[in-house]
């Protein structure tokens, strides 16, 4: 027999479909579809970002968006600025990789991208869980709007009032 603090919290039986059902609150980010834009020195690659989320704070309950490595380096300034969270490293910048004469195709290769996308996955996936970062401007603007609006102005995101 259990007592106190040991005890198990009394739950009411379930449904298979209740089991099997989506969470009441739930958060996923995918960041997928790199793609490689541009010619010469001009060139870039993005990532798609998707979240799907049932959390009342984000306006947008599924989004899709395309962002940059230089669009993530914003990101974390400006949460490291604003916010009052330790923000995560992001993956390095890969100097190295953007030398010329290299056998290979540098910052564009298949495999360095992939492995780029799955550390900004990981990366995006610890900030946006986290609590404190969900009220904050930026990232709502990173994750759902289009266009990144570089002259907002900082600040908390409300949930909206039932």
């Amino acid at each position: 027999m259990t007592t106190g603090a040991t005890s198990r919290l009394a739950s009411k039986p379930m449904t298979i479909d209740e089991a099997y059902d989506e969470p009441g609150n739930f958060l996923e980010i995918d960041v997928v579809n790199p793609e490689t834009h541009g010619i010469a020195n001009k060139r870039y690659t993005d990532y798609e970002i998707k979240m799907r989320t049932s959390l009342p704070i984000f306006k947008l309950k599924e989004s899709s968006v395309r962002r940059r490595y230089s669009d993530f380096e914003w990101l974390k300034g400006e949460l490291e600025r604003d916010s009052k969270i330790v923000v995560p490293p992001l993956p390095g910048k890969a100097i190295s990789r953007q030398l010329p004469f290299r056998g290979d195709q540098g910052i564009y290769d298949e495999d360095f991208i992939e492995e780029r996308r799955q550390a900004l996955e990981a990366f995006l996936n610890r900030i946006v869980g986290h609590p404190l970062a969900q009220n904050e401007r930026c990232l709502h603007m990173f994750m759902q709007d289009p266009v990144i609006d570089r002259n907002y102005v900082p600040g908390k995101v409300r949930p909206p009032q039932p």
